[in-house]
């Protein structure tokens, strides 16, 4: 059966053109289009959609309000489409903690350099994002254990939680890594060689991107593992000194859910790899800052690690770890030709694994790909510690079964436990 999928956009060419390229794959086909997000609600109500792709700025009612109304009423996978300026970062991170599984830049020619390429992304995510439909359509639950931290998505009460989530992001494989970065500054912060690897801790001089290639993301490929709720949650006793997190679509949503509920005292620092286009990284960062207790900023040449802070990988750049007098600093830098992901989760975890060895908690969550895969084996052969998001709450089941089929994983943990286990494994009560 195909993919049925509402475009919706105020602008008629693209309507047309996106239409064009969704009816041009067989295995999917666009049954209707809407002009705002009023007449969006309405078709998304009576036809039922597999998924929707909408655009954020409309005339009568914009593309958030829409997926808000969607999201309560008829949970559908929702693919948006983005300027990628500041304000457009800002209206797509509210988009996507309203419901939306995922987004691509407005302009074609900024999701891939090759037009052919671009189309089969688009194409790619709204297949990846319709494997959610029948999650979606079943109760949803999402993590606020702090406080004063914002509800996101569709939160329930506690008692009628269930195990399923419905969370959302940007993927690096459809984000265009050469956008201007911005820089931000956390004004509560005193501020204070490259590592290539290939299949084994013997290559790090190696670096091969070609690990990139797809992974099949049906959970019943996966090996069989351990979930949380069938451990005894007690720390494994193994002392930590950094814990590092990869994510790719879903991440947003998803690091919210495990960052929120960290205590202002967390005892190390923290690095997120999150695939994510540059222009976004600073506007994530300062969102971060402001809903949790630790403190979370765009990591910055020349960083020292300090605990109880999350630098966040710039868009666009690769961050390292490298020693100086005083302690372990971030080395920000432009990515070598070649590295399909920016930041790339392998470079950062290979680079953690020289300097921690086996003092790294490393958590992959939520993505497309297989990004992550490789440094995750370098932490292993150092005796670190590695942990996949399950299949039944990430939005997309690939990075993380990429770890577990691997043989990487000591455990899979479902997002709204991921946080707890995190405290408790950590000493941070």
């Amino acid at each position: 059966m195909k993919i049925k999928v509402l475009v919706v956009d105020d602008s008629s060419f693209f309507r047309r053109r996106v239409s064009e390229i969704i009816n041009a794959d067989p295995e999917m086909e666009v049954i209707d289009t809407a002009i705002n997000g009023e007449e969006a609600i309405t078709k998304a109500k009576s036809l039922r959609p597999d998924v929707i792709t909408m655009d954020i700025e409309m005339p009568v009612l914009d593309g958030i309000s829409a997926v808000k109304v969607i999201m309560k009423e008829n949970p559908t996978p929702i693919l948006m489409f983005s300027s990628l300026t500041h304000q457009g970062a800002k209206s797509t991170l509210e988009a996507l903690e309203a419901g939306a599984a995922n987004f691509l830049p407005k302009k074609f020619e900024d999701i891939a350099k090759d037009k052919a390429e671009a189309v089969k992304l688009l194409q790619q995510n709204i297949k990846e994002i319709s494997k959610r439909r029948s999650v979606l359509r079943t109760p949803r639950a999402i993590n606020t254990t702090a406080t004063h931290a914002a509800p996101v998505r569709g939160s329930i009460p506690t008692s009628t939680r269930s195990n399923t989530i419905n969370s959302s992001t940007a993927n690096k494989s459809i984000m265009p890594s050469s956008a201007t970065n911005h820089s931000a500054t956390d004004s509560r912060i005193n501020k204070p060689t490259l590592a290539r690897h290939g299949t084994d801790a013997n290559r790090l001089n190696t670096l091969d991107s070609r690990h990139t290639h797809h992974v099949d993301n049906s959970p019943s490929e996966s090996r069989a593992l351990p979930t949380a709720s069938r451990l005894a949650k007690r720390a494994s006793g193994k002392k930590y000194a950094l814990l590092a997190i990869g994510s790719s679509t879903g991440g947003p949503v998803a690091l919210q859910n495990v960052l929120t509920p960290l205590r202002q005292n967390f005892p190390l620092p923290i690095l997120l790899i999150q695939h994510m286009p540059a222009t976004f990284t600073s506007a994530f960062a300062a969102r971060l800052n402001t809903l949790c207790q630790i403190k979370v900023k765009e990591a910055q040449h020349g960083d020292r690690l300090l605990p109880g802070v999350a630098y966040l990988a710039p868009g666009g750049k690769q961050v390292l770890i490298e020693s100086k007098a005083g302690g372990l600093t971030l080395k920000v830098m432009e990515s070598p030709e070649g590295i399909n992901y920016k930041p790339s989760v392998d470079i950062t975890f290979g680079s953690a694994a020289k300097s921690y060895r086996d003092k790294v908690l490393a958590v992959v969550l939520t993505g497309m790909g297989a990004d992550g895969r490789e440094g995750a084996k370098l932490l292993k052969q150092h005796g670190s510690t590695i942990w996949a998001q399950d299949a039944q709450s990430c939005v997309v089941y690939g990075m993380p079964q990429a770890i577990v089929n691997a043989g990487l994983a000591d455990e899979q943990i479902n997002l709204l436990q991921i946080a707890e286990r995190i405290n408790i494994e950590v000493g941070c009560r």
